[in-house]
């Protein structure tokens, strides 16, 4: 390696590391990390849900739940219990990124990817989104919000067990959820509550193990960030259409068969 592609490595293997100093678990990158853990996952539902028995059974992080006639998404932490609750927690600094129309699609999707052809209706599991907001944005000043179907004319609950909760993570009282949320706006593990999530947190930011756990994230994310900037590129040639597709792929360094892909799933 030459020496300016050494310095280039080290400046931004000090981002990286100043990066990594400045994270909090309101950040979703980190987020999804820290809460790989089942026990982090399942301290997490115990509080927002009120269920201390609750015992989760598996969890995934960035999880691509698909759709195979519209748009997929990727959740920030997937969750099913012994009761095969499926859950979903979506930690959201941005308002916009708490859309309610958010909400009701990630719900939808679990409903389509936990089912199995000639399943009961009456069997679909329970399930829950939650986000996890860092501004009020229902600006009621509450810690909670359960968003629940109901009949309009009787205001008596629908019972379909599907649920969706918004938290305020500026509510940072002495409850059970307050403490948790002042742990969500933490950058340093010493100033935590909940030790569970103080020690997963310091493993990333402390041990050398979570350290280049978390550097080799950071540049994962790089390289998918500039993979799609060359992506969004060869699109805006091919519907500029000045271009053959062998030429766009000799100009952006893309295989034919993704350029191809972009062209078809684009209908140019």
């Amino acid at each position: 390696m030459d020496a300016s592609k050494v310095s280039q490595y080290n400046r931004k293997h000090e981002e990286d590391l100043k990066r990594l100093k400045n994270f909090r678990l309101l950040d979703d990158d980190f987020c999804t990390k820290v809460f790989e853990d089942i026990e982090c996952v399942e301290l997490l539902l115990r509080i927002i849900l009120k269920k201390d028995n609750l015992k989760v059974t598996e969890v995934h992080s960035q999880y691509n739940m698909k759709n195979l006639q519209g748009r997929s998404a990727r959740l920030d932490i997937f969750a099913t219990d012994d009761t095969k609750a499926a859950m979903n927690v979506e930690v959201q600094r941005s308002d916009q990124g708490a859309n309610p129309r958010r909400a009701r699609y990630h719900s939808s999707l679990i409903d389509a990817n936990i089912t199995e052809p000639g399943d009961k209706y009456e069997k679909l599991p329970e399930s829950y989104v939650i986000f996890i907001i860092e501004n009020d944005v229902m600006g009621a000043g509450l810690p909670l919000y359960h968003i629940n179907r109901s009949v309009e004319e009787t205001g008596n609950g629908f019972g379909d067990d599907s649920h969706i909760i918004y938290v305020n993570s500026q509510i940072q009282d002495e409850t059970a959820l307050g403490r948790l949320m002042h742990d969500f706006s933490c950058t340093d593990p010493s100033d935590m509550n909940y030790k569970i999530l103080a020690d997963r947190v310091r493993f990333f930011k402390s041990d050398e193990e979570g350290v280049l756990t978390m550097c080799q994230m950071l540049e994962e994310m790089r390289n998918e960030t500039a993979l799609e900037t060359t992506k969004e590129f060869a699109l805006r040639l091919i519907i500029r259409g000045k271009d053959t597709l062998e030429e766009i792929a000799e100009i952006t360094d893309l295989p034919l068969a993704e350029l191809n892909h972009l062209k078809e799933t684009r209908k140019i």
